[in-house]
């Protein structure tokens, strides 16, 4: 990781230094801009939100349930009704239910951390093939992330064509998987 930040830093100070004629031949990327904007990011985003939902419903029936019965345990009333076995059984029931959600949330989190990886894999993909359609368009020799500049010229931005260009593709894609179906 290291060494692979030594060697941007080693290019951008070649570059910085004058070796390659930036304005010329370097094209600037928004990552976040791409997913954000993009019809596939878009699609891909409202997926993930999906996934959230579902799992989210059962976290929530689940919490629901618990918060009833925990309401039931810290009424006197109601217990002072109950017959020792049946107050034993409800509190059983309150400790399997918490050991549930527990595990429901550490689901709920691994499933949405994978469902995130697979989504970041998949634009970043995205984002990389369009980024070289549009850099051999323009004859740029090299493409950055935003993120690696301290600062860039507006000009060097290709943000926009980028996302022109994932927008084609996933027409493209989308059409090709319409034939086939």
């Amino acid at each position: 990781m290291l060494k692979q930040q030594y060697k941007k830093w080693l290019f951008l100070s070649c570059l910085a230094a004058g070796s390659l004629s930036a304005s010329e031949s370097v094209g600037v990327v928004n990552f976040a801009t791409c997913v954000a904007d993009s019809k596939v990011g878009q699609e891909e985003q409202a997926n993930f939100e999906n996934i959230k939902k579902q799992l989210g419903a059962h976290l929530e029936q689940t919490e629901k349930e618990l918060t009833t019965l925990a309401s039931k345990l810290n009424d006197p009333d109601y217990m002072d009704g109950l017959s020792p076995e049946a107050e034993t059984a409800l509190k059983e029931k309150i400790q399997g239910l918490n050991e549930e959600l527990s595990r429901y949330q550490n689901q709920y989190y691994q499933v949405l951390n994978q469902a995130n990886m697979k989504v970041v894999q998949l634009l970043s993909s995205k984002v990389n093939a369009a980024s070289e359609v549009v850099a051999k368009e323009k004859k740029l020799e090299l493409v950055v992330h935003k993120d690696v500049c301290f600062f860039y010229a507006t000009s060097l931005d290709i943000t926009p064509a980028v996302i022109a260009t994932m927008d084609k593709i996933y027409e493209k894609e989308k059409k090709d998987a319409e034939k086939v179906q």
